[in-house]
């Protein structure tokens, strides 16, 4: 066992725990729906979340401006 290669690991996975409850405390703490352009760090970490859904484009099903073949 090598102990100092052991600790470098613990000291990475309390970096990375730090970090976790950082984000976690931000999100607690900005419950309430906000107005404007979200803070950079929240848009950054939405984007890879939702990187992985494809984009929807043109009318949502049910649209009332359903174009009939009338002009």
């Amino acid at each position: 066992m090598d102990i100092a290669k052991i600790l470098a690991e613990l000291k990475d996975e309390r970096q990375n725990l730090d970090e976790a409850i950082v984000v976690l405390e931000r999100l607690a703490r900005g419950r309430g729906r906000r107005r404007g352009r979200p803070p950079s760090w929240l848009a950054a970490a939405t984007e890879a979340v939702s990187a992985d859904a494809p984009k929807r484009r043109g009318r949502p099903p049910g649209s009332k401006n359903k174009n009939n073949g009338q002009n």
